[in-house]
């Protein structure tokens, strides 16, 4: 069964997805559905010896290209839609054993290129309002799959934190002229200690209103609304940005660390969108290197975090980390 329910408290959908049970959980390297197929043994979800980016639809998806009719009359309060939508794999590497972070900066290069395909393509189908490309990273997020790989949905509406953005951009716009992004971007620069890293054409900071310890966000500096936009020279910089921020990461206590990868490009409703400014959050679970940031009650319950850490310490801290 796979449909949306409407929350009439929060107002937001809720897809229930209850398929999703059977999928698979922490299986051994040599049974992993990922992996290339090798010869001789259990076919995977990909049928060659080997590869270098693959995408295909989810074995279990919470959205459906063709969904069922809900399975459910509404209630009153709670209208029911069917779960249409899109739910995509993006494999990063044949290589069960590597991270985003070891791959050689070629390869991200050419991943960017292979997100931005997969959001131009799903921007367009008639159902879709938003395409949100993702990774969860490590058994701490919750990932049942070990093999590097990131994820895309593509919604047939607005996600709720997608909305809350969007109105504060639009009304930052209408009320001072500028993006506010843009804004945020040019005052880090000129301010200095929430910076983490930065190139030519990119930014990557702590926010000064950081909700987990060691999040951070990396930014154009010119004002790009999705990754189409982007030129060849940007997509070059993000990937060496993206890697930088990634290792250094990895540096900070000497361990893999696991995150929550989190793209907003603009909407896919078909509006121009001037107000947005694309944007790459990750949030990761430690903070500090033994101890990890749970959603308790006044997070999961009430919507309003505690961050247990200054944004200034952690960006020196990140920004400290020493890159091979």
């Amino acid at each position: 069964m796979s449909e949306l329910r409407w929350h009439p408290l929060l107002e937001e959908w809720v897809i229930t997805a209850t398929h999703r049970q059977e999928r698979t959980l922490h299986p051994p390297p040599e049974y992993c559905p990922l992996c290339p197929t090798r010869p001789g043994e259990t076919p995977t979800e990909v049928p060659e010896p080997t590869y270098e980016i693959v995408v295909f639809e989810n074995k279990f998806p919470s959205l459906l290209r063709e969904p069922p009719e809900p399975a459910v009359e509404p209630t009153p309060f709670s209208p029911v839609r069917s779960s249409e939508g899109v739910c995509e794999v993006v494999l990063y590497t044949p290589d069960h054993h590597a991270t985003l972070a070891d791959l050689p900066l070629a390869r991200i290069e050419q991943l960017i290129y292979v997100w931005r395909d997969r959001y131009r393509e799903l921007s367009v189908r008639p159902e879709v309002q938003y395409v949100f490309i993702f990774e969860n990273k490590g058994r701490e997020i919750g990932v049942t799959l070990s093999h590097p790989h990131g994820q895309i949905y593509a919604y047939p509406f607005l996600p709720p934190k997608i909305e809350r953005e969007l109105h504060a951009q639009r009304r930052h716009l209408r009320q001072r002229g500028r993006c506010l992004l843009c804004e945020i971007v040019a005052f880090e620069q000129a301010d200095g200690r929430r910076l983490v890293d930065e190139n030519r054409d990119w930014l990557a900071m702590v926010p000064f209103f950081a909700r987990y310890p060691y999040e951070v966000w990396l930014l154009p500096k010119a004002h790009r609304r999705d990754l189409l936009e982007l030129g060849e020279r940007e997509i070059e910089t993000l990937a060496h940005l993206l890697q930088r921020v990634l290792q250094r990461y990895d540096g900070l206590w000497h361990f893999s660390m696991p995150y929550v990868m989190a793209q907003h490009p603009r909407p896919s409703d078909g509006k121009p969108h001037p107000e947005w400014h694309f944007h790459i959050e990750f949030y990761p679970p430690y903070r500090t290197p033994d101890k990890l940031k749970y959603l308790a009650g006044s997070e999961s319950g009430a919507g309003v975090f505690i961050n247990d850490t200054l944004p200034e310490q952690t960006a020196a801290e990140l920004r400290a980390v020493r890159l091979e």
